[in-house]
């Protein structure tokens, strides 16, 4: 692939922080050249074999917000995209004191299209029970509620509530949340201490993106009727990439309730190929309200297991185990993410899936230049970040001096390993985080999807390169029509995340709410990867900009971390310090303790002329008034900080010499040999080995 020039302009501005020479050399020849092996939480190698039958996976830390109650506020003040901190019902009951609701104990065959024969009997109920105007004014909140919806504009703050007030008497409590979710299938309701709740149901607007809003209204009118020994049916689709999207969102947000099944259509035939999805409660689940469906979400299955890729993206990766197991992207989790042109070894942890199912696959597995070992029940999934480190194994080939370099090559490649590991190296994002396209990177996806500009960050997705190949192919016949369906024939199927988002696209449409919808058939992880690539890019060019304003001097306005045991990326605000002006002039503080701000809506600018640059750059890309959140896609950026040097730890490595007999000289072949590098460090979970081997080297790799 022909070297991309605007990538390494970009890269061959960035600043070093040692002083040697340096060398030049060949790194990743080969993916065999550039091992990477996980460190976990408690510094050992992921590749190791585990010595216990079980491993018990670090818990989930809880968001912030889940801790505190929410104010009620007015529905003009509320987001409609953040979901409430407390326990909602929107199947089997309600929460609190009304966690023994059982509705819908009657018997019936069949609810066609989740009819319900209560439903009129459920609406006099509600005029009954609340009253005249109670009940006229729950009617113009599930009015506004819609409107808003329709209208596709947010909500601003916390999600809207409306309370129908106390019910005392537990049976009125149960009547009243059947009655409602019967009539309002987009709301639900929550108790609170004798209180009954209404809001908007955000898992009907994501089933939405789906299906349509008739469908959607019907099924969860089926599954709050709970009918023993019906089923629920949605409408004929002749695409085989939505069934399954429809499957994998029903089984993900009710698979504790139901069960679904694919059957053939009506007229069904090898040219029209109608199937429908059946729905059907799980025998015995749904008798025995809240308590029971707590119990098994507690029990919830995890397998924990170690993957083992080679020259394989791992969203590729990731997305090829979901379809051997019939699950989705999202139910993987991940500590970080890995290199393609490697070997890597990382930790994983799968939800749904037993370790008996994950070991049957192995072997499919194989053919695709991955492995999966280690292979145990865990209590939880993996987040981003839980991860102690990595450990590279690295051989640079053909090593020789910088051009006009005279000097002793082996003694230059001493001096420059040295002067690393005392000095340490400048902790740029590596190049990995952008990709290695020519024309697009990530982080301008990042930036159109935080300017909102969903059309635009679809199509700079779906951009070709100047190749001839299948995928740019397609690619490129789609920027020319955006024609999503011919597109798909042309796509290879090992492109998992280019076909999951034209099948959005052909279903919903190249407009801003079908490119709203299909950015959600990337996992979250997925789509916040690319927020993260521009916050990245902003980041190192502020520490270009610090470096060659500052230097290595510690100023009056600079960030400092306080306290060196933590993460700098998970450093609170609180153990952030502004550098004061006798600070600077004490020289109280070294540069390697100075962190600078990841952009995020939870972070503070330094003081100097730093801070200043960082809200010129924000003015320059438009962002000056960015929240750094994205409703539509449910994305929050808090932001972090990020220490400006890192050190390398553990590091080793040995000089061989290798002979390379392909060299011709006037006809004849000749050996010539060549210094090759083997070196081997640890690096803080987040910092590039790329980079660090630019530190030593002293020119871009």
């Amino acid at each position: 692939m022909e070297e991309d020039t605007d990538f390494r302009i970009r890269f061959s501005s960035l600043c070093f922080i040692t002083d040697h020479v340096g060398f030049h050399g060949t790194i990743k020849s080969s993916p065999r050249d550039f091992v990477v092996t996980e460190i976990d939480q408690q510094g050992q190698l992921v590749n190791k074999a585990s010595d216990e039958p079980i491993c018990k996976v670090n818990k989930l830390l809880p968001e912030p917000d889940t801790l505190a109650k929410k104010p009620k506020l007015e529905l003009q003040n509320l987001s409609f995209e953040e979901k409430s901190s407390q326990e909602v019902s929107t199947l089997a009951g309600c929460s609190d004191d009304d966690q023994n609701y059982e509705p819908g104990s009657e018997k019936e065959d069949t609810i066609k299209d989740g009819t319900s024969t209560c439903e009129e009997e459920d609406i006099d109920v509600l005029g009954s029970l609340l009253g005249e105007k109670t009940d006229e004014l729950l009617n113009q909140f599930a009015c506004d509620v819609k409107e808003k919806w329709n209208s596709k504009t947010e909500f601003i703050g916390s999600s809207p509530e409306f309370s129908l007030g106390r019910i005392l008497d537990k049976n009125q409590r149960a009547v009243l949340h059947s009655a409602v979710r019967q009539k309002f299938p987009f709301l639900i309701t929550v108790g609170k201490n004798s209180e009954i709740v209404v809001k908007p149901n955000l898992e009907y607007k994501e089933l939405c993106h789906l299906v349509s809003e008739e469908e959607a209204f019907d099924f969860f009118k089926y599954l709050d009727a709970k009918k023993e020994n019906s089923k629920f049916t949605f409408k004929p689709d002749r695409n085989k990439d939505h069934r399954k999207a429809v499957h994998h969102f029903v089984n993900k947000k009710f698979g504790n309730l139901v069960e679904t099944k694919s059957f053939p259509g009506p007229n069904y035939s090898a040219d029209n190929p109608n199937v429908v999805i059946t729905v059907r409660f799980r025998e015995k689940t749904h008798k025995h309200g809240k308590r029971s469906l707590d119990c098994q979400e507690r029990k919830d299955i995890y397998t924990a297991f170690t993957l083992r890729k080679e020259n394989l993206e791992m969203f590729e990766a990731v997305g090829f185990l979901a379809i051997k197991l019939g699950v989705i992207p999202s139910d993987f989790s991940y500590a970080g993410l890995k290199d393609k042109k490697a070997i890597t070894y990382q930790a994983m942890v799968v939800r749904k899936v037993t370790p008996e199912r994950l070991k049957n696959i192995e072997k499919e597995v194989e053919k695709k230049r991955m492995s999966v070992f280690n292979i145990r029940s865990v209590d939880d999934s993996l987040r981003l970040g839980q991860l102690k480190g990595n450990h590279f194994d690295i051989v640079i080939r053909n090593l020789r001096n910088q051009i006009n370099d005279s000097a002793n090559l082996r003694e230059r490649i001493l001096e420059a390993i040295e002067n690393v590991k005392s000095k340490g190296f400048v902790n740029y994002y590596g190049p990995q985080r952008f990709g290695l396209g020519r024309k697009v990177h990530t982080d301008q996806i990042g930036l159109a999807l935080l300017k909102r500009e969903m059309v635009k960050a679809v199509r700079l997705f779906l951009t070709p390169e100047d190749l001839d190949d299948p995928v740019n192919r397609a690619k490129k016949y789609f920027l020319q029509t955006e024609d999503a369906k011919g597109t798909l024939s042309l796509m290879p199927d090992f492109k998992v995340r280019e076909r999951a988002l034209l099948e959005s696209l052909h279903r919903f449409g190249m407009t801003e709410e079908g490119c709203i919808r299909a950015w959600f058939s990337f996992p979250h992880s997925m789509r916040i990867f690319y927020v993260h690539a521009y916050s990245s890019n902003i980041w190192n060019e502020s520490v270009s900009y610090r470096l060659a304003t500052y230097g290595s001097r510690v100023v009056e306005g600079d960030l400092v971390c306080l306290d060196e045991d933590v993460d700098d990326e998970h450093l609170p605000n609180s153990k952030v310090h502004l550098v004061t002006e006798e600070e600077e002039s004490a020289n109280t503080y070294a540069i390697h303790q100075v962190v600078l701000p990841v952009l995020g809506y939870n972070i503070q600018y330094p003081k100097n002329k730093v801070g200043q640059w960082y809200q010129e750059v924000l003015s320059r890309d438009g962002l000056q008034t960015c929240r750094f959140k994205i409703p539509s896609l449910k994305l929050n950026v808090p932001g972090c900080y990020r220490k400006l040097l890192k050190h390398p730890c553990n590091l080793s490595y040995q000089l061989t010499e290798e002979r390379n007999t392909d060299v011709k000289i006037e006809g004849s072949h000749i050996d010539e040999t060549t210094l090759s590098l083997l070196i081997s460090f640890d690096l803080d979970a987040s910092c590039y080995a790329t980079v660090c081997l630019r530190e030593i080297m002293k020119h871009d790799v």
